[in-house]
């Protein structure tokens, strides 16, 4: 697990550079009509690494952000846990309001992830929905 606090912190630290910065924190939610007990994430590590890298990159040059980062966790998770952060920094808002969401947008739908979630009343594979991939093709991938 992270502590989303301190790794804005420790991004952020001693930078004179930038005028903004804006930060995503994904949490572990819970349906209160079918309350969550746990949700794994699974990946493959060399793929999913690569993939992240990759477009961090990207977000970094199509928004001239002067850095970005995105930390994805992975394995069985809790609800009220941390899964995943993204972090843009930019000399101005916009920017970095764009490059935390074009960034968010590709990890909930292009990421090579795959999320279950276990319940009372079993466990599923989280299907891909339409609004997030209609938030996605604003970016035109």
């Amino acid at each position: 697990m992270f502590q989303p606090g301190a790794e804005l912190d420790r991004f952020v630290n001693g930078r004179s550079d930038i005028g903004a910065v804006v930060t995503f924190t994904g949490i572990v939610r819970s349906d209160p009509t079918d309350p969550l007990v746990a949700m794994t994430l699974e990946h493959h590590q060399e793929l999913a690494e690569a993939e992240v890298v990759g477009i961090v990159a990207e977000a970094v040059v199509r928004f001239q952000l002067r850095d970005a980062l995105v930390i994805h966790r992975f394995g069985r998770m809790l609800p009220g846990e941390p899964i995943m952060q993204v972090i843009t920094v930019a000399p101005h808002r916009q920017a970095a309001f764009d490059g935390a969401s074009f960034l968010m947008d590709y990890l909930k739908t292009g990421a090579p992830f795959w999320k279950k979630e276990e319940t009372a009343s079993g466990s599923r594979w989280v299907e891909a929905k339409l609004d997030d991939d209609a938030a996605r093709d604003r970016w035109a991938f």
